[in-house]
């Protein structure tokens, strides 16, 4: 029992290990880290909406989504296909699939690709593209594949007033988004460590319970030791 006891303790450490925060092959996972802070445009120029892959990771070969996450379908009809601010697929932009007000307006850094840039360029802005941004790479084998990032389009050219107000009002959006992936990593750290702590506490209520019994066998033995034989 002690023996069994001790198995499952190093079991459990071991795969602690494996998913505690700075473990290095979670880390040397690529994630996917967008702008946590509102990106500041003014209305008419051109902006740029950052995401990157740390550590730099080759996606030219991946699909790349740039999608409005506060968009909501279409109740008239509920069977229309997904429509995309940027859609890059098959090393090329997918324009059949994109929102018709950014059609001839958006980039991506092709050239950079290989190098896990990105990033969303977006030309002659309009007050329309405020909002929430989501970069997403579906076949990213990582547990964080997208990132959001919030554009604010400012009427006036003072941008350093504006950013200074949206940066001070405005929530982060990575933590307004319910499906973010920073969330899952989160809660793939948390599982592992509960289930850690469950089994080191079974384990430990374990050892003390074989502890009690090797206690009450050898007060048994005592006993029949020293009780006087009858004839």
């Amino acid at each position: 029992m002690l023996h069994l006891c001790g198995s499952v303790l190093v079991w459990t450490c071991s795969l602690f290990t494996l998913f505690v925060p700075g473990n290095t092959a979670l880390r040397d996972q690529p994630q996917v880290i967008g702008s946590r802070q509102p990106i500041v445009a003014v209305l008419g120029d051109d902006v740029i909406l950052p995401c990157h892959l740390e550590p730099k990771f080759n996606v030219e070969g991946l699909t790349v989504e740039w999608s409005l996450p506060d968009l909501k379908p279409d109740p008239a009809d509920p069977l229309s296909r997904v429509e995309y601010v940027h859609l890059y697929r098959h090393r090329h932009e997918i324009p059949d699939m994109k929102i018709r007000s950014y059609v001839r307006r958006t980039a991506l850094f092709t050239d950079e690709l290989k190098d896990g840039n990105i990033s969303l360029k977006i030309s002659n802005v309009t007050l329309a593209d405020q909002g929430r941004y989501r970069c997403f790479i579906p076949k990213l084998n990582s547990p964080v594949d997208q990132s959001v990032v919030q554009l604010v389009v400012a009427p006036q050219s003072d941008k350093t007033s504006t950013t200074e107000f949206y940066t001070k009002s405005l929530p982060d959006p990575d933590q307004t988004d319910e499906t973010d992936a920073g969330g899952r990593l989160h809660l793939n750290v948390l599982i592992p460590l509960v289930v850690f702590v469950s089994l080191v506490l079974a384990a430990g209520v374990g050892v003390r319970f074989l502890k009690r019994r090797q206690k009450q066998n050898r007060q048994n033995d005592d006993v029949a030791s020293t009780k006087p034989l009858t004839v």
